[in-house]
């Protein structure tokens, strides 16, 4: 079974292959309909004989997944200050990319 660890949007995600992830948008894949997203900043990587730790090996491992769905989310924020009248209500929505993991490939063995 292979395992790695990905970097994407500041966080770290630990995956398996077939597995499926919520991530922030990438803007280089943004324009594409149902693009084949590869994520090159793999920090760990690991296989049933082996792992990989170093930078110069993790250089030859990809990831590779396909997008599934786009959605986006609402999040509130409130500021209030009691005995003072004071509410404000702002909010935003964020894109999150549902992905998941084809395949993940290794060239160093």
């Amino acid at each position: 079974m292979k395992v790695a660890i990905i970097e994407t949007g500041g966080k770290q995600y630990l995956i398996k292959e077939g597995d499926k992830i919520k991530i922030e948008k990438i803007k280089a894949y943004e324009k594409e309909e149902n693009p084949k997203i590869i994520f090159n900043d793999v920090i760990f990587y690991a296989d049933d004989n082996n792992f990989f730790v170093n930078k110069d090996d993790l250089k030859n491992i990809k990831v590779i997944g396909s997008l599934v769905e786009r959605k986006k989310i609402k999040t509130l924020v409130w500021k209030y200050k009691p005995k003072t009248r004071y509410r404000k209500k702002k909010g935003y929505k964020k894109e999150i990319w549902l992905v998941r993991i084809e395949s993940i490939e290794s060239d160093s063995k």
